[in-house]
């Protein structure tokens, strides 16, 4: 299907262009995965039905409607900026019209990454360079602190992989790479069209 085609079966609108979210050099433009992109990962990629996901930097809230209508699966957006946040709500209303009974299973949250308060059943994590990697290490640690409160494997899903994140993660956390998706047609061009998952494991 093509990226309006998903937009209307989930009714929602999520399309649009890169745009800054703010002044912030840690923070960067919003852009959309392709739902092209997704089709791809979750063929190989499988979400867990006992715990939930986290989208940081969501922007419309396009990965969580996806992953609810695919995987019927809990699913917690995280955006600091306050028009993408309101469009995010305003597609979860539209979303809802069409998929009752899944009030708690979105949910979209509007505040900075690192001031989320990891929840105990989340195990999933998704990062389409949302931000600089000072950032992603902040909200790296807050995932880790809340491993040792409740131990669980955890899932770092990263698309278009920032090297300075996977940099870090080799070289300072024991997560460890386990899977990777390579978008055919776009990653011969550009080696960046592709998911790198690492992952936690107890």
């Amino acid at each position: 299907m093509k990226e309006h085609d998903y937009d209307k079966l989930l009714n929602i609108k999520t399309e649009g262009g890169l745009r800054l979210v703010n002044g912030s050099v840690h923070y960067h433009p919003y852009e959309p995965t392709p739902y092209s992109a997704l089709e791809k990962l979750f063929e190989t990629y499988e979400i867990k039905a006992d715990g939930q996901v986290v989208d940081f930097g969501c922007g419309k809230g396009r990965l969580n409607f996806y992953i609810n209508h695919f995987f019927d699966a809990a699913v917690t957006g995280i955006e600091m900026n306050k028009d993408y946040f309101e469009d995010a709500i305003k597609n979860r209303k539209s979303y809802l019209q069409k998929h009752k009974n899944r009030e708690n299973k979105i949910h979209f949250l509007q505040l900075f990454a690192e001031e989320y308060d990891i929840d105990s059943r989340d195990n999933q994590f998704y990062f389409f360079n949302p931000f600089s990697v000072q950032v992603f290490i902040k909200v790296l640690n807050n995932i880790l602190l809340s491993i040792e409160k409740v131990a669980r494997d955890i899932d770092l899903v990263f698309y278009y992989p920032s090297e300075d994140y996977i940099f870090y993660l080799e070289n300072h956390t024991a997560f460890k790479l386990i899977e990777e998706v390579k978008l055919p047609d776009l990653y011969e061009h550009n080696p960046n069209e592709r998911f790198l998952i690492y992952r936690l494991s107890f």
